[in-house]
């Protein structure tokens, strides 16, 4: 066992891992922030995002250890401070971005990392974004609607067809 250090969410945080502990595993299971969600643990679908260093990560293709002393930013640091949601939660919340929500914390954390760097991105930009997020409910019309809503733009013409 190994102790790794880093800072989750804005708080130092350490443990004891394995060498093969991987980033999901310590964040679910060693400090129980159980919003990043494991779907497919092949880096396919997207459900683990989180940001490290401020750039988004698939958490199910990285070990802890690789992020010792890095600032790792999960779903539940993504509310206000005072535990509201932020616009982009609630976007999606207001244009029906979800359904079961599986795939929620994942779509949320890429599409912050898309905004940080694109702050108004077009509707083709956040599908192309978030092609390695899957989704199995929404059919992401809904998804990019509530993007393109955080981002300040008017969605009231967003069609339908995908690209």
């Amino acid at each position: 066992m190994t102790k790794v250090t880093m800072t989750v969410n804005g708080r130092p945080v350490s443990g004891e891992v394995e060498g093969r502990t991987l980033l999901v595993q310590f964040l679910r299971e060693g400090l129980g922030l159980t919003g990043t969600h494991v779907g497919c643990d092949t880096a396919q679908c997207g459900a683990c995002v989180v940001h490290v260093n401020g750039a988004a990560m698939k958490s199910c293709n990285v070990l802890a250890l690789d992020v010792a002393g890095a600032e790792v930013r999960t779903i539940e640091g993504m509310a206000n401070p005072d535990g509201s949601l932020s616009g982009l939660q609630q976007a999606f919340q207001d244009h029906h971005g979800l359904q079961c929500g599986f795939c929620t914390p994942g779509m949320v954390m890429s599409a912050a990392a898309l905004l940080a760097e694109n702050p108004r991105p077009t509707e083709a930009e956040v599908r192309h974004y978030l092609e390695g997020n899957l989704c199995r409910c929404t059919g992401y019309h809904n998804i990019v609607k509530a993007v393109l809503a955080a981002s300040g733009q008017d969605v009231s013409g967003v069609g339908i067809a995908a690209e």
